[in-house]
């Protein structure tokens, strides 16, 4: 599995814990099981480092969104932003300029232009903070 795809089922599962009570152990197994997906050592730590860091995270985006509250931005957008800050602070591996281009890339995929820009705006923001 490339990076880009680990991150599109990274994204997947931050998504689905969004709507969902489960554990983060319990999406991963019923992905594995309905989606057979066997996660790398990546889409793991991605998922769990959004929610080791979602009180950070979400605070990172709010600070970032001028005018906008958490509870205005889509779900899909807010996944994606959770995701992407993630890895532009935490895993410093992954080019800050990657982890941009693949976020609104994700969202071209997932969401709609509008939110692609929504969130270019945002990460490039926290980029400069970097």
């Amino acid at each position: 599995m490339t990076r880009k795809q680990a991150r599109e089922e990274a994204f997947i599962l931050v998504f689905e814990k969004e709507f969902n009570d489960n554990s983060i152990d319990e999406i991963l197994e019923l992905a594995a099981e309905l989606r057979d997906l066997v996660p790398d050592e990546y889409i793991i730590a991605v998922f769990r480092g959004v929610y080791d860091h979602l009180s950070d995270l979400d605070n990172e985006i709010s600070k970032n969104s001028v005018g906008w509250s958490i509870s205005r931005i889509s779900k899909t957008a807010l996944c994606i932003l959770r995701l992407a800050i993630f890895e532009m602070r935490y895993l410093v591996e992954i080019p800050v300029s990657v982890s941009i281009n693949e976020a609104v890339e994700l969202c071209k995929k997932y969401a709609t232009q509008d939110d692609a820009v929504f969130v270019n705006g945002i990460l490039s923001t926290v980029a400069k903070e970097l």
